[in-house]
């Protein structure tokens, strides 16, 4: 969603590929899908290429996973060379998330390529109501509807489990009455009942501490390279 922002902001097209999508198991098929992906963009840019699961797409070296043997090692070869390669990336912007990001292969968190690490906390109280507000306007509620006491309910819950509390709401109100026109605050407790926050405040402190690590195994690369330069 962070990326969509910044591509309607920035005005800019929108390329995203889900990681898994672009692996194959033939020979040579999953590097060339990247280079398409990057000359696609660099002749409609400016755009922005967003790639979901990179974890799944550039794996550490060496680790032995990706089915076809080294194939992930090739694809991480080619994403390199696309990035900060001979051809420049004018007006191309490239955009990955994971929520694995210890199995990046470090050479790709290297200036000049991944420059920035932005963790994505779980909203603040103020982030929740907007959230509520964007799927509570497309439900049909009753005039008990607290959403002061939501809000207080929901911390840790990300913006994703505040979707499945309102549609788990709506189901509890149709299972108490299949008649049933409007959704009221119990409805929403129970819902609460029975949907706990996906991300713990030890998950937190895990990836914050992480994004510190990686910047570190980063500049071992870096330093790496300099000496075999």
């Amino acid at each position: 969603m962070l990326a969509k922002a910044v591509a309607n902001e920035s005005e800019a097209n929108f390329i995203t590929v889900k990681g898994s999508a672009l692996l194959s198991k033939w020979y040579g098929e999953s590097e060339k899908r990247v280079e398409e992906i990057f000359k696609k963009a660099r002749q409609v840019a400016p755009a922005i290429i967003f790639l979901d699961e990179l974890d799944a797409l550039v794996p550490v070296r060496g680790g032995g996973a990706g089915g076809e043997p080294h194939v992930t090692e090739r694809v991480v070869n080619q994403l390199l060379s696309e990035m900060d390669g001979l051809e420049e990336l004018r007006g191309v912007v490239v955009i990955g998330a994971t929520n694995r990001p210890d199995i990046i292969d470090p050479a790709l968190l290297r200036p000049g390529r991944f420059d920035e690490l932005i963790l994505v906390p779980v909203p603040d109280p103020e982030s929740r109501r907007k959230i509520f507000q964007v799927h509570l306007n497309k439900a049909p509620l009753a005039d008990d509807i607290i959403i002061d006491e939501l809000i207080s309910l929901t911390n840790q819950y990300t913006g994703a489990d505040i979707a499945a509390v309102v549609r788990k709401a709506g189901r509890l109100a149709l299972r108490e009455d299949m008649a049933a026109e409007k959704i009221s605050q119990k409805h929403f407790l129970a819902a609460l009942q029975e949907i706990g926050p996906s991300v713990t405040p030890d998950t937190m402190k895990y990836y914050s501490k992480l994004g510190g690590e990686l910047r570190k195994k980063a500049s071992r690369e870096v330093e790496r390279g300099e000496m075999y330069a």
